[in-house]
Parts: structure tokens; sequence; C-alpha cells
């Protein structure tokens, strides 16, 4: 039987009742092959929760036949488990995502999940759900689950059991490391009983010696301080007259300075007062500004109003003039019919008699028109007056918007040049911004130098006491030099005292690598007693602490003694050798008074 996959899947259940949820169902394809050669798949799903949950379904090569015909697959036997693992593959690749492609379904007829069920592997898309593989499973029965939890339980007792072994393993190793441990534990605490012995019995001894030394020592410093006092004290007030001087000057400096802030800052203020009477003009001349644009608005509109209504006043006019030469024309055809009728008179002054009834009522007829006339010649006369009047008012208002758009031209005007001033004012503001900044950043700068030679100050006062606590000490050692060379015809050991207190800076012989300790010129001088002398002198101060390192400089300005051939100091008619440790070096201040005490050191 071989297994081709193993994997839990994300399976949606389906029910007829019940709603479709989601559930973890491990998927197992096995491959087994008969004695016959035939080759049957077997396709397994249970679930890790329920022990109970197994589904099956063996599918030979005759039933592919047939779930190929029924699908319309197109592949065949030998290649469907791959397809359909990778199919498997694919729906596990897509489970976290939120639209998956690829689903797998799992639909049981009854909600408790018993009979048959239908294992199908389905792609969606936004058009449709395509079925790619159906496969109907069938549930286990009782012999089948029994066999299945028998396999589960073999394989979690193998499990178990190789824990037990791997965890008995482990205990015995840590066994043995923990019994190697305390053994070395036991070795490492007596060797450490061992030398702390051996250190507190060291310690005892150096620490005795040390307090000779440093009693020695501290008589020489004594007696160098009080030489190289006056001269520091010189130093030191040179120093702080100098320092008083620059700080003075930088006082001066500052004081400049801080009177030219208050002159900045005076005209800045002065520039704000001006800056805001400036915006509160420019407020009061925009307000100004809408008042007028509202009122130019009001008054176009007005304009607009009066134009109508003048057209429709020239409208009336042009129809009463109209009128007018109406009435005029039947006027004259009633004079003309007039001097028809005088000539009809006077054709027929027979006929007078007969037609003067007719006469009359013509003369009143005239009465009538003429009155009619007089009223319309009034109306015309009115109407005429009205048009005047009216083209006056519009003349007037022609003029009042002339006279408001000369008055808003020149506010734009005085706007703009209100605008210009401010600008420029803005301008000359930011310019003194820039000048206040820069003389902060020189304040700034002045500071940090007046910092910078505090400091500078403090670090040469350190320099001056440590420069005093080397003279005490060199005073005090030419003093013991000068006290043992009186000393006449001193025995050996007192001439190595005598030598122990020039060699206080740990001296002792160390030859430079490479290099002889003394040229065969300079050994051929060596009396036998300066043999003797330097082999005490080896002896008692082999591994001899001395004057604290801090008195000795290791840098660029020391005078390393190891670099000489020969250490030598002269004094008298004697010769005296020096020998000093390879890893320290002697300031220039030795020197001067090396010289002093006739001491050439070569």
């Amino acid at each position: 039987m071989e297994e081709l996959f193993n994997k839990v899947l994300q399976v949606h259940l389906r029910h007829k009742d019940c709603e479709e949820k989601k559930a973890n169902v491990r998927v197992t394809i096995e491959l087994s092959t008969t004695p016959v050669h035939r080759r049957d798949l077997l396709v397994k799903l249970t679930d890790d929760a329920d022990p109970y949950f197994l589904f099956t379904l063996p599918i030979s090569e005759e039933d592919f036949q047939s779930l190929k015909v029924q699908q319309g697959l197109l592949i065949d036997f030998a290649s469907f488990p791959q397809k359909f693992i990778d199919l498997l593959n694919q729906c596990n690749l897509e489970k976290d995502s939120d639209n998956p492609r690829f689903l797998l379904h799992l639909t049981c007829q009854s909600p408790m999940i018993e009979g048959c069920a239908t294992f199908s592997v389905v792609e969606t898309n936004a058009f449709k759900h395509l079925n790619h593989l159906s496969l109907r499973l069938i549930q286990g029965s009782d012999k089948e689950v029994k066999d299945y939890l028998a396999a589960c339980l073999a394989s979690l007792k193998a499990e178990k059991q190789a824990l037990d072994r791997k965890l008995k393993e482990t205990e015995d190793d840590l066994s043995r490391q923990l019994s190697y441990t305390q053994q070395t534990l036991s070795e490492k605490t007596k060797e450490l009983e061992k030398l702390r012995s051996e250190w507190t019995n060291r310690t005892s001894s150096l620490s005795s010696r040390h307090s000779e030394e440093l009693q020695l020592e501290r008589e020489k410093i004594l007696e160098l301080q009080s030489k190289f006092q006056h001269e520091m004290e010189q130093l030191r007030q040179e120093l702080e007259s100098a320092h008083k001087q620059s700080s003075q000057q930088l006082q001066s400096r500052v004081n400049e300075l801080e009177t030219s802030c208050r002159e900045l800052t005076e005209r800045r203020y002065k520039n704000e007062s001006i800056i805001r009477d400036l915006k509160i003009k420019l407020t009061g001349s925009e307000e100004e500004c809408q008042r007028l644009k509202q009122q130019v608005l009001s008054l176009r509109k007005e304009n607009s109003t009066l134009d109508t209504e003048v057209h429709e006043k020239e409208r009336v006019v042009s129809q009463m003039q109209v009128r007018v030469a109406v009435l005029e024309q039947e006027i004259k055809d009633k004079e003309m019919v007039m001097c028809r009728t005088k000539e009809v008179l006077e054709a027929t002054q027979q006929q007078k008699e007969s037609v003067e009834e007719t006469a009359e009522n013509k003369e009143v007829q005239l009465r009538k028109l003429e009155a009619t006339v007089k009223s319309l010649s009034e109306e015309l006369l009115k109407a005429n007056g009205i048009i005047q009047k009216l083209q006056g008012e519009v003349r007037s208002l022609v003029g009042k918007v002339k006279v408001k758009n000369t008055v808003t031209v020149s506010q734009e005007k005085v706007l703009r040049e209100t605008q210009a001033k401010l600008e420029s004012v803005d301008r000359d503001l930011q310019i003194a911004q820039r000048q206040v900044l820069s003389k902060e950043e020189e304040v700034k700068e002045l500071k940090e130098q007046l910092e910078m030679t505090l400091q500078k100050l403090n670090e040469s006062k350190e320099v001056l006491k440590t420069n005093e606590n080397v003279i005490n000490w060199l005073n005090k050692q030419l003093n013991e030099v000068q006290l043992t060379k009186k000393t006449p015809s001193a025995e050996p050991l007192d001439t190595s005292s005598g030598l122990s207190t020039l060699t206080g800076l740990r001296a002792q012989f160390y030859p430079q690598p490479g290099k002889p300790a003394l040229s065969p010129a300079m050994a051929t001088d060596v009396t036998p007693t300066d043999h003797r002398l330097r082999l005490t002198v080896n002896r008692q101060f082999g591994d001899s602490a001395g004057l604290d390192p801090k008195y000795f400089s290791s840098g660029e300005d020391g005078i390393p003694v190891y670099s000489m051939s020969s250490n030598i100091i002269q004094r008298g008619c004697g010769q005296v050798f020096l020998w000093c440790h390879p890893h320290m070096t002697c300031t220039k201040m030795f020197l001067p008074y090396m010289k002093q005490t006739s001491c050439l050191v070569s």
C-alpha cells in the first residue's frame, strides 16, 4: 500500500436541512497493487477530532472507466491520481484567500453525516460553479472504523515508545553531564582556594613593600613641591591676567551684541505695530471696497430697472405720437371737408335755408372736435414734460454711476498701493528677522568660544597641578641625591639605598630586545663596586612599585629612556648608572633640574 497524499484540507459540508459550514477533514489517497497486477486507488476522508468520521471509496480501473464516461474526464487511470492531488493542493493553497477559486464540497443526505456522501472539487467564477470532479463516498462500516481506530492506536503507541526512548536517552545524558560538572566544580573550588591563599600572601608582602616605598616617595614629593610652587604661581598669575583680558574683551563684545539685539527687537516691534496698523487699514479698505461693490451692484440693478422704464415710456410716447399724428391727419381731413363745405355753401347759397339745420349740426360737431383736439394737445404737452423729466433723471443717474466708477477705480488704486506697501514692509520685516537670527547665531558662537576658553583654563589649571606634583617630587629626589653624594666613603649597601631613591620610577634594568645592555667600551669602564651595586639593585628592586604613572607622559612629549644606549648620571668624580623600565618615559621637565645639579643624561 503506497500513500500518495495525506493532508488536512478545508471542506464545505452541505446538508439538505442545515446551513453550509466549514470543517477540517484529512484527505488520504492510497494506491494498492493486487497479486494479479491490478491497481486500485483508495480515497479516504477522516477527521482528527472525530474518530468515527470515516468515508472511503475504492476506485479500480473498471470503475474509473465508468467515472470517466459519466463525468467526461480526459485523462487515463495512470495520470488520474496526480491530477486529483494537484486539484487538492490548489484548494489548499487558496483556502486563506477572500475569494477562493477552488473549493471542496462534501454533500450528505442526512444532517448526522451518515450513509453516502458526495465529495466534489468545484471551481468558482463570476458566471457559475464548475464541477471538475465528483466522487460518491461510502461511510465506513463498523469493521472498517475498528480497523482505522486500531491503525491510529498502533501509530500513537509507536510514537509514544519512540518518545519514551528519546526521553530516557536524554535523562541518561543529563545525569552524566551533571556528574561531570559536579566533579569539575569540586576541582575548581579546590584550585580557587589555593589561589586565594597564594593571593593573600602575595598581597600582604606587596602591601608592606609598597607602603615603605610610598613613605619615601611622599617625602620626596613634599620637598619638590616647595620649589616648583613659586614658578607655578607666577605662571598662574600670567594665565589669569590673560584670561581676564580675553574675558573683558568677550564681555564688551557681548554687551555690544546685546545692545544691537535690543535695537533690532525694538525695530521689529515697531515694524509689527506698523504692520498691524496697515492690516487694520487694509481690512477697513476691504470692507469699504465690498460696500462700494455692493452699491455698484445695486446701482446697476436700479439702472437696468430705469432702462426698462425708459423703454416703456418711450414706447408709450411713440404710441402717443402715432395717435397725435392720426388726430392731426383727421384734423387736416376735417379742415379740407370744411373748405369743401364752405365752397358748397357759397355755391349753394341758394340752398342755404334748406341746409341751415345741417350746418348747425356740423358746427356742433366742429366744436366737439376742437375740444377733443385741445384736450389731446394738452395731454401731448404733459407727456413731453414727463419725458423730459425722465431724461433728466437718467442723465443724473448716469453721472452718479460715472462718479461711483471713478471712486471705485481710485479705491482700487489705493488698495494696490497699500498692498505694495505691505509687501515692502513684509520684505523689510523678513530682512530684519534674518539679521536678528544672524545676530543670535553670532551670540551663540561667542558663548561657545567663551565656554571653550573656560574649559581650556580649567585644563591648564589641572596641568599646573600635575606639574606642581612632578616638580615637588623632583625637588625631593634632587635633595636626596645631594645628601647621598655628600656622605664620604659610603658602603655598597648605602650606595644601593641611595640609588633606590633615584630609581623610584620603578627603576630596573631591562635590556632592550635586539640591543646590548651596555656598549663594550662602557663594559670595560665598569668597576667591581659598580657591578656589585647593580646586582644589589636588581635583587632589591626586582618587581617593586614606584611613583604613580600619572607623573610620566607616554605620548610624544616624553623622551623614552630605553632608547638610550647607556643611561648614566655623572656627579663629581664618580659614576652612577641609571636603568629605567623600557615601557616608561621621562618628561622634558627633568632635564633642566638635572643640569642644575651638574648631571648629564646621555
